[in-house]
């Protein structure tokens, strides 16, 4: 027993004991002998059996035993009774109960240092001794066990009991487990899905700041992942003869690569390709997981070009219904890493077109757009840029839109530009819908457009659409050749879905205000370039249906529409008057408990919204007019 003075101890002459001191003492030291006893005691009945002759009840005794001395501190006089020869075949048999406690005593951070080296020593001596199978799985079962935090202690310890032989550490263990047992690709595909499972509880760190802080130690538990999983792959390279163990292995580390690619680097943020490149551990990560798949006889420009055709190309490995799920994301991650990080793409063969490139990527960015991550739908525009800046304005084919992803990405990016709260992403994904429609010949812009009108069910959307309806016809217009699906009966069919109220007079004019001042320009802009002679553009041969379909049923909105507004702004300002509370509809929706100035404010704007489609509408109408009086005029002049 060690004492210790402070300042404030009495002299030793002038100390105080306890009355019971001795007595206290004789206790303590007793309580050690019998713990210690306790456990020689089972020892020496088990030394003189055999070992298939161990009773379950022998097996209770002993962990029990030795648990307290963990517990208790007895870790010296543990520590020889593992040592000694004569004990080795019941620590082979019965130890292994002993690793979980010594574990969680490593854990502890508040153990002295001198605690924790004999503590380390009698783990090594363990997992050195024990039973390979039932280590193993106690092992695995610690690395489940903890939460938070402690998930990436738990696993920086454990990781080295689960290393192979060709990954001997000089470190205070190193013992091979793994290698012990017969079945070793099962074995290392149980280890390797406990500890991604483990990893994905561990939250992604999104800053640069949050990655070199690492609090979590995810990064710090991806890079040991890699060293841990180098040896199974280099034995696979190794062993020249294809049997039936190398081929599981070869699954199960397959398996493994494509669990990473989803979790944790579909998510994680990569730093920028400078100085901070090269200390980026997920940028590492990504390099080691896709070397692999090469290293596995999986290079990645042959299963990124092979997915879609998987029910063909992937029956080596037979993948459980919830990693076919998984594998979706897998890929996604992993042209998302080939194409705009750059990872390993000198791989990449230099004859592919970046049609064919874009072709095999829609696919993927589909996946990145159904995805609510930040992370995720940003990797997605990113793959969208990287492979539509490849192409050239109006080049892609009217042909690629019967694939199916080459329509559902456009109607994912409508869907992020009108649902997403996270502006950055909401503009990016208008641009990119823009530079999509840029890369589209007449036929595919044409097809598009008609797909967004029918499909969007959004006012802003549906002006942008409209707008760029527009552009497409002013330039057919000002070619020598007109475009023929921006003009004559072809543009009808389209203006047939531009320029109708949803609903005639009774549609929400509020609600659709974007739509329908985007469909008024393009009526004005369509009379004033379009003679009644010329009719270039069919508007002139569809007028009365224009005006029965969306010119008299707009003016008979707004009349409906100002006169509700207006009796709003009468009983706003009489609950003005009163201070009294009450509820307003504005656009169809109810906005209850408004005070009175603010009702005014939104009632006001609503009317001055309305004001403004009518004075469109005015001069649409009075262009109508003018243009067909003057046509009237010359052909009467002419005759």
């Amino acid at each position: 027993m060690e004492w210790r003075a402070s300042e404030s101890s009495p002299p030793i002459d002038k100390l105080v004991l306890h009355p019971n001191f001795c007595e206290i003492l004789a206790s303590k030291l007793g309580e050690i002998r019998m713990a210690v006893e306790e456990l020689q005691s089972i020892i020496k009945r088990c030394q003189i059996l055999e070992e298939q002759d161990f009773k379950e009840e022998d097996f209770g005794l002993f962990q029990l035993a030795g648990q307290r001395c963990i517990e208790e501190g007895h870790t010296d006089q543990l520590l020889e009774i593992i040592q000694n020869e004569k004990n080795k075949v019941i620590i082979k048999n019965m130890g292994w109960n002993l690793v979980g406690p010594v574990v969680r005593c490593l854990l502890c951070k508040d153990k002295e240092d001198s605690k924790r080296k004999v503590y380390f020593l009698i783990f090594d001596l363990l997992v050195k001794l024990c039973n390979p199978k039932e280590l193993l799985l106690g092992l695995l079962e610690l690395i489940e066990e903890p939460s938070g935090k402690q998930i990436s202690q738990s696993i920086l310890l454990l990781l080295q009991p689960l290393q192979t032989a060709y990954l001997m550490s000089d470190n205070l263990i190193s013992v091979l487990v793994i290698q012990k047992l017969h079945n070793k690709a099962y074995s290392i595909g149980l280890a390797l899905s406990t500890l991604w499972n483990q990893l994905s509880l561990l939250p992604v760190p999104y800053s640069k700041e949050q990655i070199q802080m690492d609090d979590y130690g995810l990064c710090q538990c991806c890079k040991a992942l890699i060293e841990f999983t180098k040896p199974f792959v280099e034995e696979v390279i190794d062993n020249k003869e294809n049997s039936l163990e190398n081929e599981k292995l070869k699954d199960e580390l397959l398996k493994f690569c494509f669990k990473s690619l989803k979790c944790p680097l579909l998510t994680a943020q990569f730093l920028e390709q400078s100085e901070e490149g090269g200390n980026d551990p997920f940028r590492y990560f990504a390099s080691e997981i896709i070397g692999f798949l090469s290293a596995i006889g999986h290079p990645f420009p042959k299963m990124i070009f092979n997915h879609g055709r998987k029910k063909r190309t992937w029956n080596y490995l037979e993948f459980e219904e919830e990693e076919d799920k998984q594998l979706a994301d897998s890929m996604a991650s992993l042209a998302y890493l080939v194409f705009v990080q750059g990872i390993h793409i000198d791989q990449l063969p230099m004859v592919l077109s970046p049609l064919y490139l874009l072709q095999f990527n829609m696919g993927h960015i589909e996946v990145f757009l159904q995805r609510t991550e930040e992370s995720v739908i940003s990797k997605g525009l990113e793959l969208l840029e990287n492979s539509l800046l490849r192409i050239e304005d109006n080049s892609l084919l009217y042909q690629y839109l019967e694939i199916k992803s080459f329509l559902t990405v456009p109607q994912g990016l409508v869907k992020v530009m009108t649902l997403c709260p996270i502006e950055t992403l909401r503009k990016k994904s208008l641009a990119m819908l823009q530079l999509y429609i840029n890369k589209l010949d007449s036929q595919g812009k044409y097809t598009l457009f008609r797909c967004l009108l029918n499909t969007s069910n959004h006012s802003g959307v549906e002006a942008f659409i409209i707008q760029n309806i527009k552009n497409q016809i002013d330039m057919s217009l000002k070619r020598t050749r007109n475009n023929k699906w921006f003009t004559g009966p072809q543009l009808i069919s389209l203006l047939d879905l531009v320029l109708f109220l949803p609903e005639g007079a009774e549609t929400d004019l509020l609600q659709n205000s974007d739509r329908i001042m985007a469909s008024l320009n393009l009526l004005r802009y369509l009379v004033i370039k379009d003679n009644e002679n010329d009719n270039q553009t069919g508007l002139w041969t569809e007028l009365g249906n224009i005006e029965n379909n969306f010119l008299k049923p707009l003016h008979i909105g707004l009349n409906m529409s100002k006169a509700h507004y207006e009796a709003e702004i009468k009983n706003s300002q009489e609950a003005q008057k009163s201070k009294d509370l009450c509820s307003i509809t504005v656009g169809g929706e109810e906005i209850p408990n408004m005070p009175p100035e603010m009702q005014l404010k939104v009632l006001h704007s609503a009317l001055f919204t309305f004001d403004l489609i009518e004075s469109v509408l005015a001069r649409v109408e009075e262009l109508i007019e003018i243009k067909t009086k003057s046509t009237s005029e010359e052909n009467t002049g002419i005759k």
